[in-house]
């Protein structure tokens, strides 16, 4: 497939670029307790398809790994205090100098726009799940971010958070940058990503590898 000079990159928001993993042990009292949360509501997330109310599945999760319901009030009262990972606003910044930017993230359009201030550049676009009406991996979130931009995949890169979202950029046709935070594990049967790291120190470095127009095999 022939690859054009990039004009677009898209970004995860809740694991790519905000440490959601903090809030979810905050709100869950307790970091182990807070992992399996998370863990359970990115299967639920991104098994789920058709959108379904985004606060229902974080209530839903709580309550499949033991929690009480209140846990998922407590994360959404602490939601305007999601903190960005370290280095993510100087690379989107940096990123956002150079290319048109945007969000494809699995959240409602309310607690979206909430969580995209936290990193404060000109967000071209903000795709939410509840907006596309499907959860990633499924291709619509990706492919709608496109349309609206007016941009296709193959001048556009996505950073993704979790690994469910390789399934999606492959199918969309997206070079995937996996910014691998946690440590989570491959899902079984995933593509695997341009680039898989801890940190965002080579992101941009990959963003400007993909700014000269070149050929990939077909």
């Amino acid at each position: 497939m022939t690859r054009h000079a990039t004009q677009v990159v898209l970004f995860d928001l809740l694991t790519a670029l905000l440490d959601s993993w903090t809030a979810w042990c905050h709100a869950a009292h307790g970091e182990t307790a807070g992992r399996q949360w998370r863990s359970r509501y990115l299967e639920l997330t991104y098994g789920c398809g058709p959108y379904r109310p985004y606060e229902d599945l974080v209530r839903q999760a709580a309550v499949d790994v033991g929690l009480n319901p209140g846990a998922a009030d407590r994360l959404e009262l602490g939601w305007s205090a999601l903190q960005p990972w370290s280095g993510a606003a100087d690379a989107v910044r940096a990123i956002a100098a150079r290319h048109r930017v945007g969000i494809v993230t699995n959240c409602s359009a309310r607690l979206g726009r909430v969580a995209a201030q936290r990193i404060p550049v000109n967000w071209h676009v903000i795709m939410t799940a509840e907006e596309a009406g499907y959860y990633k991996p499924h291709p619509r979130p990706y492919k709608l971010a496109l349309e609206k931009l007016g941009a296709h995949p193959t001048s556009a890169l996505f950073v993704a958070g979790s690994g469910y979202d390789l399934f999606g950029t492959a199918a969309v046709g997206l070079p995937t940058f996996w910014h691998n935070r946690v440590g989570l594990s491959l899902p079984h049967g995933a593509p695997v990503p341009d680039i898989e790291a801890c940190n965002l120190e080579k992101l941009t470095a990959w963003v400007d590898a993909h700014c000269s127009p070149h050929s990939a095999p077909a």
